[in-house]
């Protein structure tokens, strides 16, 4: 059975909805999630399942269904507020959507197949994507999940500081995971996250978090309760989000799953700042001339 990407869009459609294109960064025009996609394909995951919210469902699929038709299954899975679903019966008024392990609890009813989630901005490079299929078609069970860990210096924006989910990792597993909120290049090119005004060093190699995440769908049924109690605690905190990490942070603490750290030399690209977009239109155009995608990925 081939195995299903799931890409978070839901906050992304809100830039399609107004069918302003949101930003291409390849030689035609080709958005970042292009080529998440491409490289999906190329390594041989089934379906691509779209997370957005419904009112943008018609937009959404008139951009991607002419690029994909016959060369992948696709499916569009609906993110909204209705708490009733989970057996939640009161409104609780909120000023975004809930989070990103929320979204993927969306697909619980559409998602039957080992599993991976990516955001819908980021590009992750065709060696993540590769080794999560392999993963997802030879090692993932019910209680063996797994992320792909970036190198921190590998992630960092040249133009301001960023948040990073920082891992702990023993025997190639997670143990932890540390939102740390501001993370950057010291001038010698080291890298360091501040807390509380003061500097901590990070090693070069330090394992983060991109939200790239490998599951089977046992995980709905796991995280389905975590929410139900996140929803309850959080109802007078509209922008309080119930994120992935939560989720990983409590499986692995019950010992109901492990998560693999698989290591990527790959660079990670994502526009943090507005004067990252260049350096990433930049790096996308030297994966062109070297060969590793085509200048038109859908011709």
């Amino acid at each position: 059975m081939k195995p299903t990407l799931l890409i978070l869009a839901a906050g992304m459609a809100s830039r399609y909805g107004s069918m302003k294109q949101i930003d291409g960064f390849g030689p035609n025009g080709e958005t970042i999630i292009d080529y998440s996609i491409y490289d999906a394909i190329k390594a041989g995951f089934g379906k691509i399942s779209f997370i957005i919210r419904e009112e943008f469902a018609e937009p959404f699929k008139a951009i991607f269904e002419p690029k994909l038709k016959g060369r992948v299954e696709t499916d569009y899975v609906f993110q909204n507020f209705d708490l009733k679903q989970y057996g939640i019966d009161k409104e609780i008024e909120r000023a975004k959507p809930w989070g990103t392990a929320h979204a993927v609890l969306a697909a619980r009813n559409q998602v039957n197949e080992p599993f991976c989630v990516i955001n819908a901005d980021d590009f992750y490079g065709y060696d993540a994507f590769e080794k999560m299929a392999k993963f997802l078609t030879t090692e993932v069970s019910d209680d063996t999940y797994s992320l792909i860990g970036y190198q921190i210096d590998k992630t960092l924006s040249e133009h301001g500081s960023v948040s990073r989910g920082v891992c702990k990792v023993e025997d190639g597993n997670m143990v932890e995971i540390n939102e740390r909120t501001q993370v950057y290049f010291k001038e010698d090119g080291s890298v360091v996250y501040e807390d509380g005004g003061v500097e901590y060093p990070l090693p070069n190699d330090t394992r983060v978090s991109m939200n790239f995440w490998g599951f089977t769908p046992a995980v709905f049924k796991q995280s389905e309760p975590m929410f139900v109690k996140f929803a309850h605690a959080n109802e007078g905190n509209p922008k309080s989000e119930f994120f992935i990490p939560l989720v990983a942070d409590e499986l692995i603490k019950s010992g109901t799953a492990s998560f693999k750290v698989i290591p990527t030399a790959n660079k990670w690209f994502g526009v943090t700042y507005k004067e990252d977009k260049p350096i990433v239109q930049k790096s996308i155009s030297e994966l062109v001339e070297n060969g590793t995608y085509p200048a038109n990925l859908w011709e």
